[in-house]
């Protein structure tokens, strides 16, 4: 499984790139706040939700801690997405949130 980590991907925004990120953690956990920029699409939803995920970009999986959007990310490159891993997740965060 690829992996980033927080402060690559804070890096990466901060440089003004263009990252797809979905974050899978449920409603009550995503009003703490979000990446900004990312999208929200919790775990179990995922399988009924691929038309929103495009096969031809990559994708930034952002959970809690990282246990999560792991398993994410290993569904979705089965299913032939290609995903990242954000490592230590949220809770790693030291970038700006959006509620």
């Amino acid at each position: 499984m690829k992996e980033i980590s927080t402060k690559e991907v804070l890096e990466k925004l901060n440089n003004g790139e263009k990252l797809n990120m979905i974050d899978v953690r449920e409603a009550d956990e995503v009003a703490h706040g979000m990446v900004p920029g990312a999208k929200h699409i919790p775990l179990g939803d995922i399988p009924n939700r691929l038309d929103e995920i495009d096969k031809d970009h990559q994708y930034v999986m952002i959970c809690r801690s990282g246990g999560r959007s792991g398993n994410a990310c290993n569904f979705l490159s089965e299913q032939g997405y290609d995903v990242m891993n954000m490592t230590g997740g949220m809770l790693d965060w030291e970038g700006e949130v959006e509620k």
